[in-house]
């Protein structure tokens, strides 16, 4: 309960204070090629229950059919101010709306698209699935820039099953076991460190 009054005054507040920046990006990623601002993704939150989630559009119309859902930072699908938007994480900014809904809190394991989800074990899915997903985790601090992890690579779907997936599962996992109001502080806190530094 106390998690998810936290979660509505730190989305509703985020989304106050930040509302400017929002504006200023939605109108320049409208610019650069006049599609749409928002990309709206499937994917599976608590109790394998789907939803979308938001994101500022960082790709090309139609970019999920000439690709994976993995993104390296050198995807020839990025735009230009999605490199930008990739690059601070500010593409992320408008899962504060989902926050709000209740469909995912400020920490908890990143939501997965469903072909992911239907990979995991039966373990797996009972403990991640168990908790609201979340803007970021210990798995997001791990692996920060995930993109510059994939760039370079001729097949970034295996790279991301090979050398992101088993470990971010592993992090998934120990967030949910581990959880409590002073380890969502810590990992808040870590997180807007990552982001200016």
């Amino acid at each position: 309960m106390i998690k998810r009054i936290i979660d509505i005054v730190g989305a509703g507040f985020g989304l106050m204070v930040l509302s400017p920046l929002m504006v200023f990006l939605a109108v320049k990623i409208n610019k650069n090629d006049g599609g749409s601002v928002f990309y709206a993704g499937e994917r599976i939150g608590k109790g394998g229950k789907k939803f979308k989630m938001f994101k500022f559009r960082t790709m090309v119309a139609n970019a999920e059919k000439m690709g994976g859902p993995s993104t390296a930072s050198d995807d020839p699908r990025l735009t230009k101010i999605g490199l930008f938007l990739k690059k601070y994480q500010l593409d992320e900014l408008p899962q504060l709306i989902n926050v709000l809904k209740g469909e995912m809190s400020l920490v908890g394991p990143r939501p997965e698209v469903k072909m992911y989800v239907d990979m995991m074990t039966p373990e797996e899915k009972d403990v991640i699935l168990s908790v609201r997903p979340g803007m970021t985790d210990y798995a997001s601090l791990w692996n920060f820039h995930e993109g510059e992890t994939l760039k370079g690579s001729k097949d970034p779907e295996k790279t991301y099953q090979e050398k992101i997936r088993p470990k971010k599962l592993e992090l998934q996992k120990k967030y949910v076991k581990e959880h409590s109001l002073f380890v969502d502080i810590k990992i808040i806190l870590s997180t807007v460190f990552k982001i200016f530094s």
